[in-house]
């Protein structure tokens, strides 16, 4: 195959394999500036004070918040979060829905630190509405196994849950631990939040093995 001809190919491959979202992404809450309520940063708008993010299908009610930890600037009384120096929580009231609008299948997952005792719900409509798909509860944990790492802030350990389910799920609903629970790495498609490559990079790492292997096949 000519170079210029196999040139057009890798491109041609990298631009049809570019899906709204992968099977598993996260959230991490960079990006969003201090208590900037999240709203539609992730879903092609902005968070309440005009930051933008990937445009994810996601959207979060009113209450729910960016927090950027004190030793970077912020007001976070929090240490040791999973991903670099934001994290999310929920300012007000004891029910908080995060729709998405494309759904999402197989498990969900988060890292928490938290004062109360509270549950998280996933629900296959939008709004909390339609069957309960799954159940994630979570307990206080926010002192547990001492501090270590950094030794500032008041919160400062997290736990990783996640729940498996069938369906398709449309929405979240977030109960109890308002103003005393931090989320990050919220993970959707696995009951595991461990960090993720971005979309982008797991489409083009697997544009970029078709690509090879097709190379391969023309040489043999």
């Amino acid at each position: 195959m000519k170079k210029a001809a196999f040139g057009s190919l890798v491109l041609a491959l990298l631009v049809i394999a570019q899906p709204a979202q992968a099977a598993v992404f996260n959230l991490t809450f960079e990006g969003l500036q201090d208590q900037e309520q999240i709203l539609d940063f992730y879903n092609g708008g902005t968070g309440s004070l005009g930051s933008s993010g990937p445009n994810l299908g996601i959207s979060f009610g009113d209450s729910a918040l960016a927090l950027i930890d004190a030793d970077a600037g912020g007001t976070g009384n929090f240490a040791n979060e999973p991903s670099a120096d934001t994290i999310a929580f929920f300012l007000t009231g004891g029910n908080l829905i995060m729709n998405v609008s494309a759904g999402f299948d197989t498990g969900f997952s988060f890292f928490y630190t938290s004062s109360q005792d509270g549950s998280v719900t996933v629900y296959d409509d939008v709004d909390g509405g339609g069957n309960i798909l799954g159940v994630v509860n979570f307990v206080t944990n926010f002192t547990d196994d001492n501090c270590t790492g950094d030794l500032t802030g008041g919160f400062f350990h997290y736990d990783a849950v996640g729940v498996l389910f069938n369906g398709i799920a449309k929405s979240v609903s977030f109960a109890g631990g308002a103003n005393q629970t931090g989320f990050d790495n919220i993970t959707f498609g696995d009951d595991d939040p461990l960090p993720t490559p971005e979309p982008a990079s797991l489409l083009l790492l697997g544009a970029g093995m078709t690509v090879l292997a097709f190379a391969r096949r023309r040489r043999s």
